[in-house]
C-alpha cells in the first residue's frame, strides 16, 4: 500500500489548524551550521511551500533573528496563504547589547538575547518576531526552552515556574482573543512536555530527538498523555542529529555529540533489517514517528532546495509492513510501539 501524501494535511490536536505531516523547521537558516547564502536560504522555505508544507517552524533563536527574516522574505515572495507559521517566546533581542558568545550559531544577525519568560517578556518577543517576519499575525506560538539541556537542572525549577506564571498566561490571553490559534511549548525533553502538559491547556508541543526510530523515551508516559488530552506533536530530530540519515559511518553524530559504540551497534541492526526490505535506513527514520496518532507533523531543517525535495520524495516512497514486524521481531522495536499502516 502506498503512504498517504506526506503533504497530507493532518489535525494539530484540537486547535483547529491543519498542518502538512512534512513541515519546514528553520534553525538550520539562522546559519546554525555555516553561513548561508541568502538567495538558497529563501528559494529553500520557497521550495516547501512550493511543494505543499503548510507548517513553517521558526524562533528568535535561530540566528538571533535571521531566520525569522529569512522566512519573512519567502512568505512575501510565494504568499502565505494557507501555511501555518509558528515561532516562540523566552528570549527578547537586545539590539545594542553585543551578539555575545556560545549561542552556537555560526552567523547570524549582531543582536544579543536575552532570557524572559514574563508575561511581558512573551508579549515583546512576538512583537518583535512579527515585526521580524513582516506579518500582522502569527499561528502557533510556543514557550521555548524551558528544560535542563538549555538552563541546568540548578534553574529548570525557576524557569518552569516563570514560564506558567508568566509566558503562559500571555499566551493564554491572546489565544482565548483569537489573536492566535495554538499554544504550546518547544523543548528537548519529553519529562518537560509532560510537564507543561499536565499544568496547562496547551494544543501543541514541539519534542526535538525524544521519539525516533532509534529510541522512544517519550513513549511511555508522554505521547499517551499528549494523546488522552488531544496535544498534536510536532516532532523535530527524528535523525537524532544525523546518524538516522547517515547511518553508522565515520563520525556519525548522536545528539550532537560523536555516536558511542552501543549507538553505532544499534543503528547497524536497524539498517540490516531496513536493508533486507530494500528500504534506506533515512526512508524509514521519516515514516516511523508518523506511525503514532498524536503527531501531526515532522518539523524538518533544510538549507536547500534539494533536501526539501529530498524529504517530500522519501516520504512519498511506501514502508512495506514487514520491516516494522522484523525490527519487532527482533527487538529492535517494542511489541507495543505503533508503527505507520
Amino acid at each position: 500500500m502506498l503512504p498517504a501524501s506526506p503533504l497530507a494535511p493532518r489535525p494539530l490536536g484540537r486547535s483547529g489548524l491543519s498542518v502538512s505531516m512534512l513541515g519546514f523547521g528553520a534553525a538550520p537558516l539562522g546559519d546554525l551550521y555555516a553561513h548561508l547564502d541568502e538567495q538558497e536560504a529563501v528559494a529553500t522555505v520557497e521550495a516547501a511551500i512550493a511543494g505543499g508544507v503548510t507548517l513553517i517552524d521558526t524562533s528568535p533563536l535561530y540566528g538571533h533573528g535571521l531566520s525569522e527574516h529569512r522566512i519573512g522574505t519567502a512568505l512575501r515572495r510565494a504568499g502565505r496563504d494557507g501555511i501555518a507559521l509558528s515561532t516562540k517566546v523566552g528570549r527578547v533581542a537586545e539590539p545594542f547589547a553585543g551578539r555575545g558568545d556560545g549561542s552556537g550559531y555560526r552567523g547570524g544577525l549582531p543582536h544579543g538575547m536575552r532570557f524572559d519568560y514574563s508575561h511581558d517578556g512573551a508579549m515583546r518577543s512576538l512583537e518583535q518576531s512579527a515585526l521580524r517576519l513582516g506579518v500582522d499575525s502569527i499561528d502557533i506560538v510556543l514557550i521555548h526552552d524551558v528544560d535542563a539541556w538549555t538552563h541546568g537542572e540548578a534553574m529548570v525549577e525557576q524557569r518552569f515556574s516563570e514560564a506558567m506564571a508568566g509566558a503562559y498566561r500571555a499566551l493564554e490571553r491572546l489565544r482565548a482573543a483569537g489573536a492566535v490559534k495554538a499554544i504550546g511549548v518547544g523543548v528537548n525533553e519529553a519529562q518537560m512536555c509532560e510537564r507543561f502538559a499536565r499544568e496547562g491547556d496547551f494544543d501543541t508541543m514541539l519534542l526535538a530527538g525524544r521519539y525516533s526510530l532509534l529510541e522512544q523515551p517519550a513513549l511511555a508516559s508522554f505521547m499517551a498523555l499528549a494523546e488522552q488530552k488531544g496535544i498534536g506533536l510536532m516532532l523535530g530530530g527524528v535523525f537524532n542529529s544525523g546518524i538516522l540519515a547517515t547511518g553508522p559511518v565515520a563520525g556519525a553524530k548522536y545528539n550532537y555529540n560523536p555516536a558511542p559504540p552501543d549507538i553505532l551497534a544499534r543503528v547497524a541492526a536497524i539498517e540490516a533489517v531496513c536493508a533486507r526490505h530494500g528500504v534506506p535506513l533515512r526512508r524509514a527514520a521519516l515514516h516511523f514517528p508518523l506511525g503514532h496518532p498524536a503527531v501531526a507533523s515532522l518539523v524538518m531543517g533544510a538549507i536547500s532546495p534539494a533536501e526539501v525535495q529530498d524529504q517530500i520524495a522519501e516520504l512519498s516512497q511506501p514502508v512495506p509492513a514487514a520491516l516494522w514486524a522484523e525490527l519487532k521481531a527482533e527487538g529492535l522495536l517494542g511489541r507495543d510501539v505503533p508503527v505507520p499502516a
